[in-house]
């Protein structure tokens, strides 16, 4: 490893369309100008899938220019824990930290990019983030959007304090044992409980939600953010009862809940 400074570690937002149906938007519609500047010179990168990343860099590339041809551009992928072991992803990172962070321990800047949104918020690259801060490598994060805020803000619901708890258990009774916990926090702490869900379940997430929450707990869904045609409501679950809603399978949505 070289003896000079460390490098820095950007947090290069990505945009909220990945998978989503439909053309791309102009990524300069999406992205602030800043960061997609900061994302065309950067040469070493960290991300879930290099694919995709590639396909996020040519994007950039259309509004701002590479500063190296795409395919002399270094991606390495996060480790990938097995099913159902998540944790080893963690010590996968701890132990790879060198392959990983190498050129920013060589005094290179990189970048991290995560599926959708900003990375490390609900996303593995927290690993990686923090796995930096223990080797000293600076940390900088660019803006960009983030689901679950832009989610909050819109909802209606209390944005000075809420949680984001992720994704619900997939079988039905635990889920519905969660909703009912969740609930109950959300009550004693005042506080919104943020959601978020594989697009193909969230109907069967929404309509969870309706059945098990108290009638005048108040019910959001943010279907779509930063898409054409992105929609929010929000109302009592005893107003979702009355006016159910489908969902579509193939959008992201963040759901959100704040009980009384």
């Amino acid at each position: 490893m070289s003896t000079q400074p460390p490098g820095t570690l950007f947090l290069v937002p990505n945009t909220l369309d990945f998978g989503a149906p439909g053309a791309q938007a102009d990524i300069v519609e999406l992205l602030p100008l800043g960061a997609l500047r900061v994302a065309a010179r950067l040469q070493h990168w960290v991300a879930e899938n290099a694919k995709t990343t590639r396909a996020f860099l040519k994007r950039v590339d259309a509004a701002v220019p590479l500063a190296r041809p795409l395919q002399e551009i270094r991606v390495v992928e996060l480790p990938k824990a097995p099913k159902g072991r998540a944790a080893d992803a963690g010590a996968a990172v701890v132990k790879g930290q060198e392959t990983l962070l190498g050129p920013a321990l060589d005094g290179h800047d990189m970048g991290l990019l995560s599926e959708a949104g900003l990375p490390a918020l609900a996303d593995p690259g927290a690993l990686l983030v923090g796995a930096a801060h223990a080797a000293g490598v600076r940390i900088v994060t660019l803006p960009g959007a983030s689901a679950i805020a832009l989610a909050v803000a819109a909802s209606g619901l209390n944005g000075q304090s809420f949680a984001f708890v992720g994704y619900l258990p997939v079988e039905e009774h635990a889920r519905a044992a969660r909703i009912r916990e969740l609930e109950a926090h959300s009550r004693r702490a005042g506080q919104t409980i943020v959601i978020i869900e594989t697009p193909y379940r969230n109907q069967a997430v929404l309509e969870a939600l309706v059945a098990h929450l108290r009638p005048d707990t108040r019910l959001a869904m943010s279907l779509g953010l930063t898409l054409a045609g992105e929609l929010t409501r929000s109302g009592s679950v005893a107003q979702w009862r009355a006016a159910p809603a489908t969902l579509p399978g193939n959008v992201p949505s963040v759901l959100s809940f704040l009980a009384r």
